[in-house]
């Protein structure tokens, strides 16, 4: 039942969601969402994705700033979503404030050091109520296009 309501939520969020990139293009991936198979247990609950200290963050969908503050040392930035989806990065310095509304592809924060990956990355997180999702589900996908099918008589 649990797998049936987070798919749900999943598919919600793809059609809800216009999915703005976190970074500027092309998003590196250092580290892929490895979800752990208990709450408690190892796993990665995010994607880390890889970027120059400095670099803006932007805001993957309208929302409101549910936290901006430190946590165990590093500066981390919440952002509640529509249909009850939450998005977290860091390490980042926010330049926004709780309770603030932002506006999808605004820029809410800057990468700083710190971060658990060798070079500099964004982790950034989704969650349905305590429950972890691939943050990549919500980025843009590319518009299929149709091209002429090759004429064969030329051939």
């Amino acid at each position: 039942m649990t797998t049936l309501l987070l798919s749900l939520l999943l598919l919600l969020a793809q059609t809800a969601l216009p999915g703005f990139r976190p970074l500027p293009a092309p998003l590196t991936v250092a580290r892929w969402w490895d979800p752990p198979p208990t709450p408690y247990a190892a796993g990665h609950r995010g994607v880390d994705l890889s970027a120059p200290v400095g670099t803006e963050v932007r805001a993957v969908a309208a929302g409101r700033v549910h936290y901006a503050g430190m946590v165990a040392g590093r500066g981390v930035l919440s952002l509640a979503l529509p249909n009850g989806l939450r998005t977290t990065y860091e390490p980042v310095r926010p330049l926004v404030t709780e309770g603030e509304q932002v506006t999808a592809g605004q820029v809410v924060a800057v990468l700083t050091a710190g971060s658990h990956c060798p070079e500099p990355c964004l982790h950034w997180g989704l969650l349905a109520g305590e429950a972890y999702l691939n943050p990549l589900t919500v980025l843009p996908r590319p518009t299929p296009r149709l091209l002429p099918m090759a004429d064969p008589a030329a051939g």
